[in-house]
């Protein structure tokens, strides 16, 4: 990775740890308050806005029972009612549909829009039609290459081939020689993005393994097999925190020595890094994702505000969680926000 490229990377990851701070002291300010956040997401104690209520569309690519997306929708409910806003949450993971719940965002004539461009050719025409009703529209999670295109007003995100390259990196110090990368959905330009990445600063061996995301079952079959096929194969790349749980139980019918590493982050996924069941993960906070989309949108309603100026990404990650640091993680992963 050139000079250039840390230098920007540094400076995204800046802004996003200042919007974490401000977070942090508006959220989580004593012991009382961290309860009150585990019972109602809003936690809208102190500071709720007084300015005139709006309506706020998420329209997100989530596939359902992934719970990483639990994260994104609770980091939104927060922002929401402190802001005074009224949140319209909506997914699917197919493109066509989800451009199509862009459309009916237009149609309620909703304040703002926060979306995620996970196939952005399909979202393309939903976007400009949105802006063209002149509905803001801000982008989080995916499509870190493409906001800027579209011409949406701010990214919330992680950079997934900076991540990539980063976890590659980490296999490396580990003294990995040959992983599997395994995408639950072909296409996906942050998927692939991530293994893109792995791949280029790995010194060993990356082999892609496409598996159905939506039929766990069939994952596991394929990760099992895989791995029974190559005993080689020492270390076993997740792009989700369910896929590394089964990608666990995989390697116990495999009778593998593989380990298990992955991107992202849940309770679950905790319990297993203080267990040894998986060896690290990559946090993209997706709780911080969902509350700076919805507050993004007021504060450019309120005050004519946009994070970056318009040019430039807010990285949320990667941060690396593993059994030196996921103990610091672990109470907040218990309220259901990392």
């Amino acid at each position: 990775m050139d000079r250039t490229f840390r230098t920007r990377s540094r400076r995204f990851a800046l802004v996003a740890a200042a919007a974490t701070a401000a977070l942090i002291v508006t959220g989580c300010s004593s012991d009382s308050g961290g309860k009150k956040a585990e019972e109602d997401t809003g936690n809208a104690s102190a500071g709720k806005a007084d300015t005139p209520r709006m309506k706020v569309a998420m329209i997100t690519h989530a596939a359902p029972g992934d719970t990483f997306w639990d994260l994104i929708r609770k980091g939104a409910e927060a922002a929401a009612a402190k802001d005074n806003v009224e949140l319209v949450y909506s997914s699917n993971p197919d493109s066509a549909k989800q451009a199509n719940l862009v459309q009916n965002a237009i149609d309620q004539k909703v304040d703002g829009i926060a979306v995620t461009l996970a196939k952005p050719d399909a979202m393309k025409s939903a976007v400009a039609k949105a802006k063209a009703a002149g509905i803001p529209v801000v982008g989080f999670n995916g499509g870190v290459d493409d906001w800027k295109d579209q011409g949406l007003l701010e990214y919330f995100g992680q950079d997934e081939s900076v991540a990539g390259e980063a976890f590659g990196e980490k296999l490396n110090e580990l003294g990995a020689k040959n992983n599997i990368c395994v995408i639950q959905e072909q296409g996906h330009v942050a998927l692939e993005a991530r293994c893109a990445g792995v791949k280029k600063t790995f010194k060993g061996k990356t082999t892609n393994l496409y598996v159905n995301g939506t039929n766990m079952p069939s994952v596991k079959s394929t990760i099992t097999a895989k791995l029974k096929q190559d005993s080689s194969i020492d270390y076993v790349v997740t792009l989700g925190a369910p896929f590394a749980l089964t990608a666990v139980q995989s390697v116990d019918d495999a009778g593998s020595k593989a380990k298990v590493a992955t991107f992202d982050l849940n309770k679950e996924m905790v319990s297993a890094i203080e267990d040894g069941d998986i060896q690290f993960a990559v946090d993209q906070q997706p709780y911080l994702q969902g509350y700076l989309s919805v507050d993004s949108l007021w504060l450019y309603k309120t005050n004519g505000n946009f994070s970056g100026g318009g040019q430039e990404p807010v990285l949320t990650g990667p941060a690396f969680v593993d059994k030196s640091n996921v103990e610091a993680i672990a109470k907040f992963a218990a309220k259901g926000t990392r």
